[in-house]
């Protein structure tokens, strides 16, 4: 087979194995947006915490309380038995209870996004982390770009003749 077909068709499987890592980046669906405003720090605060509500803190998780502040990377975690509020820029979300609440930066925006308790269970591997994430996803492209090119060798072998 062309020297120049192989060459395509194992550029096209790779991408095809690093294009799936790139899914596991972080949703770009926030609950609520507010633009950054530069180096204000920190970025928001809790403005209510009512029973099992943790936040975390510079050394691990923390019991959230009235005031405490929130900035990139933070996350709210509301037990079966609490409730929170937060205030952060122009966004005041509620977060209820079995559900977290993440802050992170998007481009020129602060991003919220609220995650329920089925959707935090999906996606909170328990365990050992059984996922499938980027180091997999490139060995699968690894993996299939060697076979592509193992089953397209041409190597002239007058047997098959």
């Amino acid at each position: 087979m062309n020297l120049v077909i192989k060459t395509a068709l194992a550029v096209f499987f790779v991408s095809i194995g690093f294009g799936s890592a790139s899914s596991f980046a972080q949703d770009a669906s926030c609950s609520c947006a507010t633009p950054y405003q530069g180096s204000v720090s920190p970025i928001g605060s809790i403005h209510s915490a009512i029973g099992d509500v943790m936040v975390s803190q510079t050394t691990g998780y923390g019991a959230a309380k009235v005031g405490s502040t929130l900035d990139f990377g933070s996350r709210v975690v509301v037990g079966a038995k609490g409730a929170a509020s937060v205030l952060v820029g122009g966004c005041s979300l509620e977060v209820s209870a079995n559900s977290s609440l993440d802050v992170s930066r998007l481009g020129n925006n602060i991003c919220l996004k609220l995650v329920g308790s089925e959707q935090t269970a999906a996606i909170q591997p328990s365990g050992g982390g059984a996922g499938f994430g980027p180091p997999e996803a490139i060995f699968t492209g690894a993996l299939l770009t060697s076979g592509v090119l193992a089953a397209t060798q041409d190597d002239d072998n007058g047997v098959s003749r």
